[in-house]
């Protein structure tokens, strides 16, 4: 049995150590293997697991260090991805039953640029489903636990990538924000999480959500591991049309550096009325942190983020009701059972023709239509079926104007906001979500509540800004709390160096006890 003590290193230290020789990558897999199986039935992250294939990969690795050929940045050292991105050598379900048994033929950029780099690849993590969620129930297939307490969940929709970290199932993951998904289950499971800017992450190869907020980023236990994970994936990729053409400035080398002159913003309406008092007392005291080390805090207005979790709500299920159409089970996907829906119709024609009514037998399907009714209704969930409803309704004739062209003009308000208030300032802090962990099942049957949870994260998508999630304490009950910090566009760096300042003169959270 591998050394256990392994899985509680940084990946940067498993890096050093790997490159000095005091540890192999197969040692290093085989004890994250290890941890996987020890835990994950409890906890859920993983929908597989490619033990057989990350030895091989660990093995080649090894035998490649050994004799003294160049390596990536990553080499060695496990990843585990969100279920989402494709890889040729792996299934991508989208946590769905409509991609059930999918085997992509091509590897996402993000896949290509990992294996570039030597990662591990170990194994696909839980989501909700299609990526429509933010507690991680919605999977077809298993829910996600959060490792500081088993009855509450992890958050969404990449619940299983923060989960996996937290738990000590893998040192990197990779997750997808396309409302907070990547923040808000880093906050509730105690870990970081990074939403780059938009287009400096390739998406070539993720399976859309929503296309114009959708971005791929990484969650680790520290900010330097984030910095490095979110070295080896982002950059220009012309495959991808909105990625950005800006030469990438690396995060790593420079993430210890602290800031001088810092400025940090405030948001007033961040601490209005909902907000949890130990959420509250947990930011405000990081936040006086950062003025104690030298740091100028500086109010700064949003006043159109209110507006943020109502537009985001029109504009995300309109493009998700659009980049969900192929899924007909005639172009992609689950595919209904053509013989029950040919019984079906037959049935249905017989019953009309006998009772003479010509206007029900006007009504019936065509077999086409009801093939494509019969797959979606099998194969899409019920949060997905919600989404796909709102979007069509936003885009219906007669509502476009009202809905979704209004919610895009809203959109572009908020971004004038956040360019005004980052003349100001250098990064926004405030907190992450209005709670810590809530309870599996607590808001299931409550969308609403449910869409509530996005409310401080919504608006970094929307306006395409980089946005980190780091602990910032825990509650009374030992739950993790998170704190936000947003940049400029294509600030990464200095982004990741605000956090680091933070993280530095913070206390860092164990692994929870499972």
């Amino acid at each position: 049995m591998a050394d256990p003590s392994l899985t509680s290193l940084s990946a940067a230290e498993q890096l050093r150590r790997l490159a000095s020789g005091d540890l192999t990558s197969v040692e290093l897999t085989r004890a994250y293997l290890d941890r996987i199986a020890a835990v994950d039935e409890r906890v859920g992250a993983f929908l597989r697991v490619s033990g057989d294939r990350a030895i091989e990969q660990a093995e080649s690795i090894d035998r490649r260090r050994a004799a003294g050929e160049g390596l990536g940045p990553l080499a060695g050292v496990p990843v585990a991805v969100k279920d989402v991105l494709c890889d040729a050598d792996e299934l991508c379900t989208c946590a769905s039953k409509m991609l059930e048994g999918f085997r992509p033929p091509y590897d996402a950029t993000v896949v290509e640029r990992l294996k570039a780099a030597d990662a591990v690849l170990i194994g696909r993590t839980n989501m909700d489903e299609f990526a429509m969620g933010g507690s991680t129930e919605n999977s077809a297939f298993q829910p996600t636990r959060n490792p500081w307490d088993l009855r509450r969940s992890p958050g969404g929709s990449s619940g299983g990538a923060a989960a996996a970290v937290a738990a000590g199932e893998a040192p990197l993951s990779i997750g997808t924000d396309t409302g907070g998904s990547i923040r808000q289950p880093a906050a509730l499971c105690g870990v970081v999480g990074l939403k780059p800017t938009y287009g400096r992450v390739s998406r070539y190869g993720l399976v859309a959500f929503a296309s114009s907020l959708d971005q791929v980023g990484p969650l680790a236990r520290t900010v330097e591991d984030v910095a490095l994970l979110y070295d080896a994936i982002a950059g220009h990729d012309p495959r991808d049309s909105t990625s950005l053409p800006n030469e990438l400035r690396p995060a790593a080398p420079e993430v210890d550096k602290p800031l001088e002159g810092l400025r940090v913003g405030v948001v007033p309406e961040h601490y209005a009325e909902g907000l949890d008092p130990e959420v509250r007392s947990a930011v405000e005291s990081a936040i006086e942190g950062y003025r104690q080390r030298g740091a100028e805090v500086v109010q700064v207005e949003l006043p159109h983020a209110r507006y943020g979790v109502a537009t985001y709500y029109v504009i995300a299920p309109s493009e998700a009701s659009s980049n969900l159409s192929r899924y007909d089970g005639i172009h992609y996907g689950h595919r209904a059972d053509e013989s029950q829906v040919a019984a079906e119709l037959a049935a249905e024609r017989k019953a009309a023709s006998e009772s003479g009514d010509k206007a029900a037998l006007a009504k019936i399907d065509s077999a086409l239509v009801r093939l494509y009714r019969k797959s979606r209704t099998e194969g899409f969930g019920p949060e997905v079926k919600r989404r796909i409803m709102l979007g069509v309704y936003a885009l219906s004739e007669g509502y476009a104007d009202a809905y979704y062209l209004k919610a895009l003009k809203v959109r572009r308000l908020i971004r004038e906001d956040y360019d005004r208030a980052f003349e100001k300032v250098d990064v926004i802090a405030g907190p992450v979500t209005a709670a810590p962990a809530f309870k599996l099942g607590e808001l299931v049957d409550d969308p609403l509540s449910m869409y509530l949870v996005d409310l401080y994260t919504v608006s970094a998508n929307l306006a395409g800004l980089p946005a980190v999630s780091l602990p910032c304490g825990q509650s009374k009950s030992g739950l993790p709390i998170g704190l936000q910090l947003m940049a400029p566009h294509l600030q990464e760096p200095r982004l990741l160096r605000a956090a680091r300042m933070h993280e530095a003169a913070s206390p860092t959270l164990p692994t929870p006890s499972l």
